[in-house]
């Protein structure tokens, strides 16, 4: 295929916005003139396309090279009949190949308008995209016909590729097409899904529907339609309380119990975005001052699940289990590194929209984490659209944008029951479940496996070491009875246990904790899924590492019961050493051993155990092999193997009150595990018990205790379940954080054995504070604060 183009038909507008591409020399006038939704499909192609870059340059060049053969193919491959554009996508009962042939559509439209692509301005392909485009309207997508099967086809998948190619082929469409494409939409997209926010029309959702709303608008040159996308976008700014949407502790929820800042978080900030740029300047403009909460978000709810580029598995759901999917030329593998590359470039566009300080700060954020992203560059990821590539390129080469190093602190979402924990070489997350959020999400095939990411899986990396730990084919290798840091029974459970869209849920309260900012005391009231496991779990995230403790752990399965220390993914080759107790370990495959505890044990390249008991615990390295079909329905059926390096505590079968004490301790070398394991004091555990868990670190001047009912540990007592973290300071003062994960504690005296001369601050929900020769604190109802930390400072005598 070959066409004539002029190559004056691409400028780029200042500001990075209007590419003007889309139709050979001669005819740009088709594209609607001065009028505002002219102006608007402009914009609209301009961010879609991106700017700024050379084609010959790279990596611009293979990416358009390849966008321009990927084209070619679905061009080749076309033969539209009744039931089918493409043989391998037939529409029958399942809505899902009518919008992949959307998708095709839309990437032959990019193919036909973009430079260097190879078919730019190529007759033949924008024949046969209108041949496709016409065939698929008579066919399916049309006003009248009844929608059927998985709704987001209709609503949001359809339409947007859709209305893509309106905007980038607008003066070759015919108008007639473009008229009939514009009352498919309101059909399937009527003014009514958006009159109500609730059930499918919430968070990114929502964003995405008024994404399809503003552009039908401007498609269809109909401001009222323009005017409702603006205005049903208005209640994805405030703070909910529970369900779908944006929370005040920077939590991000979709799907009503599942965490979801990772995917569907990406998806709410760059369609937010996308509107900012679409109607700046129009008579649209989204002015809401609710939108500075989700500015504020960036930050406090985004910016701690980012490391190195990645974004940490435990904030994006169903989608962990897309790592490679069954189709594909060349297969492209998704990950957290790639899912990380798409929030990092949404950031980047949402902070056009931002004011200067805002601006200026997330640039230097994205920046950092892109130049660390050592692992997987995103310059390199080829799961990115060129748009996105092309601001993060443009970052990279801005000199006035400084990079800004990892943020360092703890950080609690007790709306989504997740934690991070950052220090200088190393981060963690910590996954959790409650009645508030779900244990795991599956549906549309997706996630089949991922039964107990709730049960206290703890996941963590190193700034040069780990960082592909769960994106080298973690999901369809590993045990999933052995995630790392769960407490599980191997009780055999079905492909998809427990329900789809997260409604696998446990009855408990508790997942939370108390932090100070830096420090932490998190833990989970744990009941397994789909067995009767009950167990206490608590975390104590620490200067270099994380303290971890296990109570009352109790099952009648007739099953094994295992709490899992950590499970290292060593790679397809990977032959770590294995030190315990100062001896090195066979690196066999299927060698196996069992140690007594307490005592330490090292892997080389990523860090030390201390085990403190009581029992004893096992090792195990392993092969093990999978595919991607077995955790998604979608993915490779072609096997794949990776190695483990796998400790855990072995609770035998049926135990009745087991418990566990160690230390997780990253990037530490075996003479400091080994130290650590000798240092006594470190930490003084002051109760583990299924009434309350607790931890002193006299050299930190830490105290951390989860009371699971009114109880004492130390010198600390409390009078309802909650949760304490006390720091003493060099400067003579201390802070005492409080929190009721469970939401429950009405009325709270705690009670701290320590002098302390005066109370110098204190949150409202303080009623009353007793000094001298120990603290008594009287804190009022507890439960309506949404299990977020209250500090008080005190000055020690």
């Amino acid at each position: 295929m070959t066409g004539v183009w002029s190559r004056r038909a691409f400028l780029s507008a200042a500001g990075g916005g209007a590419l003007r591409a889309g139709a050979p020399a001669g005819r740009a006038g088709a594209r609607g003139g001065g009028d505002v939704h002219g102006t608007m499909r402009e914009v609209w192609r301009g961010l879609v396309l991106g700017g700024g870059f050379s084609e010959g340059a790279e990596p611009f060049r293979s990416r358009l090279a390849g966008l321009g053969e990927e084209a070619a193919r679905w061009a080749a491959a076309m033969a539209p009949a009744p039931g089918a554009l493409w043989p391998d996508l037939r529409f029958a009962s399942d809505p899902e190949p009518m919008a992949g042939s959307c998708r095709r559509l839309r990437t032959m439209a990019e193919a036909y308008v973009r430079p260097g692509t190879g078919l730019t301005g190529d007759a033949a392909l924008l024949t046969a995209v209108l041949a496709g485009v016409e065939g698929l309207h008579a066919q399916v997508y049309h006003a009248g016909l009844v929608p059927y099967g998985n709704w987001w086809c209709w609503q949001i998948g359809a339409p947007q590729a859709l209305l893509d190619v309106c905007v980038l082929l607008y003066g070759e469409l015919p108008e007639g097409l473009r008229a009939g494409l514009c009352a498919a939409v309101d059909h399937f997209v009527p003014d009514s899904a958006v009159a109500v926010y609730g059930g499918t029309s919430t968070g990114a959702n929502r964003v995405d529907l008024c994404r399809v709303l503003a552009l039908r608008g401007a498609v269809g040159s109909d401001s009222a339609k323009v005017a409702l996308a603006r205005d049903a976008l208005g209640p994805v700014f405030p703070y909910v309380t529970a369900g779908d949407g944006l929370y005040q502790d920077g939590s991000f929820v979709q799907h009503l119990a599942v965490a979801y800042s990772g995917t569907y978080g990406a998806v709410f900030l760059e369609g937010l975005g996308l509107l900012f740029a679409l109607l700046k300047g129009t008579p649209w403009q989204i002015t809401d001052p609710g939108r500075q909460l989700v500015f504020d978000s960036v930050e406090r709810g985004w910016a701690p699940f980012l490391f190195n580029g990645l974004v940490m598995d435990v904030v994006s759901g169903r989608a962990v289990s897309r790592g490679l999917a069954a189709s594909g030329e060349p297969p492209v593998q998704q990950d957290d590194h790639s899912r990380g590359h798409a929030v990092l470039a949404a950031i980047l566009l949402l902070a056009e929209a931002a004011g200067p300080a805002e601006r200026a700060r997330w640039r230097g954020l994205v920046k950092g984490w892109a130049a660390r992203a050592h692992h997987s560059p995103p310059l390199a990821d080829r799961t990115l659209g060129i748009a996105a590539l092309a601001r993060l390129a443009a970052l990279g080469a801005d000199p006035s944008a400084a990079p800004l190093p990892e943020p360092v602190g703890h950080r609690l979402f007790p709306s989504m029951d997740r934690a991070t924990h950052r220090r200088p070489g190393w981060a963690a997350s910590l996954s959790m479940a409650s009645r508030r959020i779900a244990h795991y999400e599956t549906g549309n095939g997706e996630n089949l496996r991922g039964w107990h990411t709730g049960s206290g899986m703890l996941c963590w990396w190193g700034s040069w070491y780990g960082n592909d730990q769960y994106s080298d084919a973690f999901w369809p290798t590993v045990d999933p009875y052995r995630l790392p840091g769960t407490t599980v029974a191997r009780k055999t459970l079905a492909d998809g246990a427990g329900g789809s869209w997260g409604e696998a849920r446990p009855d408990t309260a508790w997942a939370g904790g108390s932090t100070d900012g830096e420090f932490a005391s998190v833990g989970q009231h744990l009941r397994g899924l789909g067995s009767s496991l009950e167990a206490r779990k608590s975390w104590f995230f620490l200067s270099d590492g994380v303290v971890c403790l296990g109570a009352g752990i109790r099952a009648s399965d007739g099953v094994p019961v295992e709490s899992v220390v950590d499970n290292r993914n060593l790679g397809a080759a990977g032959r770590h050493a294995l030190t315990v107790g100062g001896r090195v370990q066979p690196s066999d495959l299927g060698w196996s051993a069992v140690f007594p505890s307490p005592g330490w044990a090292h892997l080389a390249g990523f860090g030390g155990y201390v085990l403190h008991g009581p029992g004893t615990f096992r090792a195990l390295r392993q092969a093990r092999t999978g595919r991607w079909r077995e955790v998604n329905r979608g993915g490779s059926t072609a096997p794949v193997t990776r190695r483990y390096l796998t400790l855990w505590y072995d609770h035998g079968t049926d135990p009745v009150d087991a418990g566990y004490v160690y230390q997780l301790l990253p990037g530490a070398s075996a003479a400091r595990t080994a130290t650590r394991a000798a240092t006594p004091g470190w930490p003084v555990v002051l109760a583990n018990s299924s009434a309350v868990q607790g931890v002193a670190v006299g050299p930190l001047g830490f105290t951390g205790v989860n009371f699971w009912r009114p109880a004492v540990a130390g010198p600390l007592g409390s009078s309802a379940p909650c949760s304490v973290t006390v720091r003493e300071r060099a400067d003579g003062t201390a802070r005492v954080c409080v929190a009721d994960p469970g939401r429950e504690a009405r009325e709270l005296d705690l009670v701290w054995d320590r002098p302390v001369a005066a109370v110098l601050s204190g949150p409202p929900g303080l009623v009353s504070a007793a000094t001298g020769a120990r603290l008594r604190l009287t804190f009022g109802d507890l439960g309506a604060t949404a299990g977020v930390s209250h500090q008080v400072v005190v000055r020690l005598r």
